[in-house]
């Protein structure tokens, strides 16, 4: 008795035959893989986009003010440089000396932190300024961090032979040079104040050099200078240099020494 086949068992079921080398007749269709997925509605993409180019968009005006750029470049390259003196000059009765010279930048209290670490000094060292000044709010943050630190502060510089050296602190530096625990006065060396104007920060410059003024006078107070240090600061748009007995009646100095 033969067997039944495929096509007949077809036939009676009604089904089309199954053929092992392919698919049946009439298969499924297939369904598409974003089948059942939620589009997402054209305002929300809409929204979406203008969000992030909102966002975009204040990034660019703050990255492209003179000010972040500067920052930025202050950061990479720092216009302060320092030189660690050891053994100190006798003078100053330190284990160690920082000197540091340069243009107090826009990141300089950074750069100033990291240079005091890397070079150990502990609380009665000193750093020795020579600088023309610079950004107002970053010498208060480093005056702020050598009175913190307990370091003696001095206007000088050194040769390769660790010889100290007459400088010059001008304007934001004279800040810098006002956080020292001891303020020295090195023979020859200059301190100069000027009037501080501050420009291209806001759009009422008249307020915005008001609270610098106010941001000094009251650093300048707790660091324990006198308040005819402003007057003196406010006398001249030009660097006007300080006479040693004026910078000790302003109490700025309260220490000399000389050189060998």
């Amino acid at each position: 008795m033969p067997l039944p086949t495929d096509s007949d068992q077809s036939s009676r079921s009604g089904r089309a035959p199954v053929r092992p080398w392919g698919p049946p007749a009439e298969a499924a269709p297939s369904s598409s893989p974003f089948a059942g997925r939620r589009k997402i509605p054209v305002l929300s993409i809409l929204m979406f986009v203008l969000l992030v180019s909102g966002v975009l968009i204040q990034a660019w005006r703050e990255l492209s003010t003179p000010q972040a750029w500067e920052f930025w470049w202050d950061s990479s390259s720092s216009s302060l440089k320092a030189q660690v003196v050891e053994p100190a000059p006798f003078a100053f009765d330190s284990r160690a000396v920082l000197a540091v010279s340069g243009r107090i930048g826009p990141a300089a209290a950074g750069w100033f932190r990291k240079e005091v670490e890397n070079a150990g000094l502990r609380p009665g060292d000193t750093i020795a300024f020579s600088s023309p000044g610079g950004d107002v709010d970053q010498a208060i943050i480093i005056g702020e961090e050598i009175r913190q630190r307990g370091l003696k502060t001095a206007v000088a510089t050194f040769d390769a032979e660790g010889r100290m050296r007459a400088a010059s602190c001008a304007s934001a530096c004279v800040l810098t040079y006002a956080g020292g625990t001891t303020r020295f006065n090195v023979a020859g060396s200059r301190l100069g104040v000027h009037r501080f104007r501050a420009e291209g920060r806001s759009e009422d410059p008249v307020a915005d050099t008001q609270r610098v003024a106010g941001l000094i006078l009251g650093y300048m107070t707790r660091m324990g200078v006198a308040s005819s240090f402003m007057e003196a600061m406010s006398a001249t748009d030009d660097i006007r240099w300080l006479t040693p007995q004026q910078a000790a009646d302003m109490r700025l100095v309260t220490a000399s020494v000389s050189q060998r």
